[in-house]
């Protein structure tokens, strides 16, 4: 079956930004340089240190991104948000937290008609993040 991931751009500051966001969510953080990669020849040296591929995983997510920006440079927009389904209602409350430093918090938590808490933010870097929590228990087997 095939899987959909999310895969940021940024300019320069992607580990930074993977770094914060590994503090935020926890994981494992891998990171290719430009440096390291089969393309450095081909690459000024200013972009030695870039980041070609970032990867954080956990046994949940994985969320990838690159410093590798297009001729027309990096466009942020209000089209892409990371969804991020919690575990519970604390692990909801601590990534919200974690997430909204340095940035807004667009839309408070707050409890929906679809069982779920709910929120949303803009992080630090202008990434747009939509929380969630199902609190709808799974039906037990008898």
């Amino acid at each position: 079956m095939s899987t959909l991931n999310s895969y940021l751009t940024f300019n320069g500051n992607c580990r930074e930004a993977m770094t914060f966001y590994k503090n935020c969510l926890g994981g494992k953080l891998i990171f290719q340089t430009v440096g390291k990669s089969p393309m450095a020849a081909k690459m000024p040296e200013k972009m030695k240190n870039c980041i070609l591929h970032a990867e954080l995983r956990n046994e949940n997510m994985v969320l990838m991104a690159s410093d590798m920006v297009g001729e027309t440079g990096l466009l942020k927009g209000n089209s892409v948000s990371l969804l991020l389904n919690c575990l519970s209602e604390k692990n909801l409350k601590e990534c919200y937290h974690k997430l909204s430093k340095g940035g807004v918090k667009t839309h408070p938590l707050e409890d929906t008609f679809w069982n779920a808490i709910f929120g949303g933010l803009t992080d630090k870097f202008g990434n747009h993040w939509l929380l969630n929590y199902n609190k709808i228990s799974k039906p037990q087997n008898n």
